[in-house]
């Protein structure tokens, strides 16, 4: 018999996609997985030099539980130059990957029973780590303000038992941008009611039209105290599976990670370490930049083709590499063939006529979304774009000349 936590969560609903992309591709298909929450780029070389170097001398033994110091100096430096507010390494604990920075989070802030806010479309890791840690994830619905959260709606979804509120931008999955406006009344509602911020800066890097991405403790400090910090380098540096990520948050709190992770995966992977820190020290920005320029081109050549669709509005994808679909006037029209199902009806159809591979917006709390990753290679992503409009339109086409016959 298992434990009862485990009914709280099921397999990561991005991991489960993958899992079918590599399923349908084993059988000889031709498959197109526009799923992936990654970007195909080669390694920055500072990133390969570093371990190079760090594999050369030996290097293979523990570092401190929340990783090595000088490694932590430099995040230190880097959030103050990103922020204008002066951390120390005190305040920084190097951990595998965002999630576990999170997952961290979640395990010394939350008391079961407490509440936390989730504005949704949300990425599906965030209310499972807060049901793990015994607490109570509680959605705020964006879908009617550009998937952006209403800060009415989040105030009135506060209750005594709320204890921190989820703020990522740019967001997965929407690609939605937090305004200037919405980050300060957020960070107002938490101060006035005592609240965490746990804010998600990992696509960070990424932003387009002109948008720009600000850090919620540059623009009001006095939530810094109230903020924790997470990061990564797998979007930015494109580098996934080195699964380094950090945390940057008051001393108190990296002292309580300190103690949990040591119990836990104890410090990340050695090698990892040694590549970011020389990446950080010797980096000119270069490799960011050639990402950057890859991903507005990917993002051009997805809207340009998914302009064509006749059912379905341009999504704004304003920062990180994804295309977030609203489905919802072809799912509710009664003159479509999908009326009355679901993003997962999509989805499912979509990769059994088609091939290609994308997530549906049930993972993320929303019926009616569907997320298409444009970090993969150029090719891939013009057929499986192309592929995806003729699969829409021509259903939809095909089921009004039925209707008209009818």
């Amino acid at each position: 018999m298992l434990a009862h936590r485990t009914t709280l969560f099921t397999a990561s609903g991005t991991a489960l996609a993958r899992a079918s992309a590599r399923a349908a591709s084993a059988k000889g298909r031709d498959i197109i997985d526009l799923s992936a929450g990654e970007i195909s780029a080669n390694l920055p070389s500072t990133i390969s030099e570093g371990a190079i170097d760090a594999i050369r001398r030996g290097i293979n033994g523990y570092t401190d539980t929340i990783g090595m110091a000088e490694l932590r100096q430099a995040l230190a430096h880097k959030l103050s130059q990103e922020t204008g507010q002066a951390y120390s390494f005190e305040e920084i604990a190097v951990t595998g990957g965002a999630k576990q920075a999170l997952f961290n989070a979640t395990l010394v802030l939350l008391d079961p029973g407490d509440q936390v806010i989730v504005p949704a479309p949300y990425w599906s890791t965030f209310a499972a780590q807060v049901l793990l840690a015994g607490a109570q994830p509680v959605s705020v619905d964006t879908r009617e303000n550009g998937y952006v959260p209403n800060i009415a709606d989040i105030e009135s979804a506060l209750t005594p038992r709320t204890r921190a509120i989820v703020v990522n931008t740019p967001n997965n999955p929407t690609g939605a941008v937090y305004d200037d406006q919405t980050l300060v009344a957020i960070a107002e509602l938490a101060l006035a009611h005592d609240l965490w911020v746990i804010f998600d800066e990992c696509y960070g890097a990424f932003t387009h039209q002109g948008r720009r991405h600000r850090s919620i403790v540059s623009l009001v400090p006095q939530i810094r105290s109230r903020t924790i910090t997470v990061n990564s380098f797998s979007k930015s540096l494109a580098m996934t599976g080195w699964r380094i990520g950090y945390m940057a948050a008051p001393a108190a709190v990296v002292s309580a990670v300190k103690a949990l992770q040591s119990h836990s995966t104890s410090n990340p992977n050695v090698i990892a370490q040694h590549a970011v820190l020389h990446h950080l020290q010797n980096g000119d920005r270069e490799a960011e930049a050639i990402l950057r320029e890859q991903l507005t081109a990917a993002r051009s050549l997805g809207l340009e083709i998914l302009s064509k669709l006749k059912d379905v509005d341009l999504p704004a994808a304003e920062g990180g590499f994804y295309l977030y679909l609203d489905l919802s006037r072809l799912l509710g029209s009664s003159n479509s063939v999908w009326a009355g199902k679901t993003a997962d009806d999509v989805a499912a159809a979509l990769l059994e006529e088609t091939g290609v591979v994308v997530v549906p917006g049930t993972v993320f709390g929303d019926p009616t979304g569907l997320r298409l990753s444009y970090g993969g290679l150029p090719d891939r992503l013009r057929a499986g774009c192309h592929r995806l409009v003729a699969f829409l339109d021509t259903r939809n086409d095909r089921n009004l000349v039925v209707g008209a016959r009818q």
